[in-house]
């Protein structure tokens, strides 16, 4: 058994079309995917149950969306419809996600992966899957067949016997694929037909199908069209311009059809209430815009109105829609184009390549996120508030010193302080400890009076007196519990002060000093009986 495309029925009760027909059924079923469409899915488009069925497909309910891995729609599913829905299933649709970030979000939330078909790239390969043209061609042409019925006058001029019947004239306002279609079959239908855009390529086209071209021609009209062949929002100023010319045309006209779209933004106000003011009685205005809010200032959505000057406003929803038996033959062959581009044809499955230029271009959600560039960053979640980091518990061992600096050393002990009093003099208070600097070796504490060796001299220094432990120190230290280690006996070579300097002595000279100045291997201060505390030794 192999994977299931399902194609339901439009629960829009605006939308006639459905997203398959038995040539489609009958391809995807050549390629090894058992199709289910669900009942009624295909009436309103003049296509039966019978004729699916002919196909190769199984007629089924809703439930079976529950079974499918691909899902193929006309308009973008409800939160209903999603419920139904497995997670990952592919879902090809008319999204529509501008203005419906809500919608967006509920597609993500269901985790299927959505393909937005109107985001379809306008380049060679994606010209067979470009729903916006196939449905816009049949909207162009049905809007003018909705404009000639409204009118209820004759389109082409008529010379007969008993008098000449003057041919309408006929105003089409944004030459895409709709304005173009609308310009063809006004032309066919012999009505004397002018056109208007902010293109500068749409005047060709004009020109091409029989139609006189009317712009504003300055710098910004040469700049108005994106590198995908879609028309610039213009500025205020290029729109006062526009209007001021057209003005003075509309009010001449019999029939009017507006097309202009900017993917993304709401339609531009083409036709104000004063234009419509200005037309004669039983004059028409077709706006296709309506579903995005409209061209003409006066048109409703859903509605056909009339103006106290006679003049009628129409603004049918989905126009392609009128004409669903042509649109979704149409459209379903367009679905069917771009899904064969993911078939694994080996292995008969759907096997998304998410590198593929269309797949990036269309893709909509996938794997529960929202994932197309120009609606990702909007439904993302705030980020969160930083928060202070928490105070870290005192350390219950030694700091380790900070690159570049040296540790710092310790000051003498207790037992030091003692043993100096009990000796006769006043020892040096603790040093502050001395703030290591950069690239100098770490500072030692004062030196014990049972130091074990004379300190090497240091560069730059001046060499600290070495001391000798004698006995009187001896006999303390082992009464006192402390090791008494006999020193290498000092240089005897007093060290000349250098310039500038006064020579450093120990604590330990201070401690022969007061007890046997002959003793001393050094000079210095004990002659003098004062004490010098070592400079950086603290």
């Amino acid at each position: 058994m192999g994977q299931l495309i399902f194609v339901p029925k439009e629960i829009d009760v605006t939308e006639s079309r459905v997203a398959a027909s038995p040539d489609t059924v009958k391809r995807l079923v050549g390629l090894g995917f058992d199709v289910v469409v669900e009942a009624g899915a295909g009436t309103l488009s003049r296509i039966p149950d019978d004729e699916f069925a002919k196909a190769g497909a199984s007629i089924g309910t809703a439930s079976d969306a529950g079974r499918a891995d691909v899902v193929l729609k006309v308009r973008r599913p409800t939160e209903a419809e999603l419920k139904g829905y497995k997670s990952g299933a592919a879902v090809l649709a008319i999204m529509d996600p501008y203005g419906n970030d809500a919608a967006v979000a509920a597609l993500a939330k269901a985790g299927v992966t959505a393909f937005s078909m109107e985001f379809m790239p306008r380049i060679t390969r994606a010209q067979v899957m470009d729903v916006l043209s196939s449905q816009a061609n049949l909207a162009g042409y049905q809007a003018v067949l909705d404009g000639a019925y409204e009118y209820d006058r004759a389109l082409p001029m008529m010379m007969t016997a008993a008098g000449t019947v003057p041919a309408a004239k006929v105003f089409i306002m944004g030459v895409g694929v709709a304005g173009l279609q609308a310009i063809a079959t006004a032309r066919r239908l012999g009505a004397v037909v002018t056109a208007t855009d902010v293109r500068p390529a749409a005047k060709e086209q004009v020109a091409s199908l029989g139609a006189k071209f009317l712009a504003v021609e300055d710098e910004e009209f040469k700049a108005a069209e994106t590198a995908g062949g879609y028309a610039k929002e213009m500025s205020k100023e290029y729109q006062a311009k526009q209007a001021a010319l057209t003005a003075e045309h509309i009010a001449k006209q019999d029939i009017v059809i507006t097309t202009a779209l900017i993917p993304g933004r709401p339609a531009p106000k083409l036709v104000s209430a004063a234009m419509v003011a200005s037309m004669k009685p039983g004059s028409v205005l077709v706006d296709l815009a309506v579903e995005r809010g409209g061209n003409v200032e006066g048109a409703v959505a859903g509605q056909i109105v009339t103006t106290a000057n006679g003049v009628k406003i129409v603004g049918h929803l989905n126009v392609a829609g009128r004409i669903a038996a042509s649109a979704s033959l149409l459209y379903a062959k367009n679905l069917y184009n771009f899904l064969e581009t993911m078939v694994d044809k080996a292995n008969k499955t759907i096997v998304i390549n998410r590198d593929d230029e269309l797949v990036k271009a269309t893709m909509l959600t996938d794997g529960g996120k929202v994932v197309h560039a120009n609606f990702a960053a909007a439904a993302a979640p705030a980020p969160a508030a930083p928060v202070d980091a928490a105070t870290p518990p005192a350390a219950a061992e030694t700091d380790k010193p900070k690159r570049g600096r040296k540790p710092k050393a310790e000051t003498a002990g207790a037992a030091e302080a003692e043993f100096a009093a009990e000796e006769g003099f006043d020892p040096a208070p603790p040093a502050e400890p001395a703030k290591a600097k950069r690239g100098r070796p770490p500072k030692t504490a004062a030196v014990p009076v049972f130091a074990a060796a004379a300190d090497k001299p240091r560069r730059g220094r001046k060499p600290n007196a070495a001391v000798a432990l004698g006995e009187a120190e001896a006999e303390f230290a082992a009464e006192e519990g402390f090791d008494a280690v006999p020193a290498e006996p000092a240089s005897t070579e007093l060290s000349k002060p250098k310039r500038g300097r006064k020579p450093k002595t120990s604590l330990g000279d201070a401690v022969i000093a007061g007890t046997d100045a002959a003793s001393s291997t050094e000079a210095g201060s004990a002659e003098t009986g004062t004490t010098d505390t070592p400079k950086g030794d603290a």
